[in-house]
């Protein structure tokens, strides 16, 4: 269940701040960048904020 919620939050992020690139102002890629980056980093340390984040406040295990 954290896994889904994890992804679905990555991929709202990601197309949010690409129309708001396209829309408002390209600035916006570098919190795509930000995501994307968080993803590779809890890839290869498989420690993820916001599965930490879903677990405390929200009490979502797995």
């Amino acid at each position: 269940m954290k896994n889904r919620i994890v992804r679905f939050v990555a991929g709202t992020f990601v197309l949010i701040s690409l129309l708001l690139a396209i829309y408002v102002n390209i600035n916006w890629l570098w919190f795509t960048a930000f995501v994307g980056a968080n993803l590779l980093q809890s890839s290869l340390t498989q420690w993820c904020l916001l599965e930490d984040i879903l677990s405390k406040f929200f009490g979502i295990k797995n």
